[in-house]
């Protein structure tokens, strides 16, 4: 079973059907949880090399993201490629991945 399918069950199962809206506010403010990890553990950017962050903040994020996917119909998987592929097309054609010029 796809990471997206597991996400779609419990929502479902637990009653937790939302609006995209509500699920891109939680997924920001799951990101907001490992920044702010981020931020603690590194005493705010001053110590780079002791970055932690807890596991289950990383799985509240992708639930949040995967969760997301699903309330728009967009499937996660086809997605990833989309984006994989567009930034191997940056590469080949910029040398870099990011968008900038």
């Amino acid at each position: 079973m796809k990471n997206q399918e597991k996400v779609a069950e419990f929502v479902e199962k637990y009653d937790m059907e939302a609006s995209p809206d509500y699920r891109l506010v939680d997924l920001v403010s799951e990101v907001g949880e490992v920044a702010d990890d981020v931020s603690k553990s590194t005493g705010y950017g001053k110590r780079p090399e002791d970055v932690e962050v807890k596991e289950d903040e990383i799985g509240d994020v992708m639930f949040a993201l995967l969760a997301l996917a699903d309330s728009l119909d967009v499937d996660a998987g086809e997605a990833l490629d989309t984006a994989i592929e567009k930034y191997e097309r940056r590469i080949r054609s910029k040398g870099a991945p990011d968008s900038g010029g």
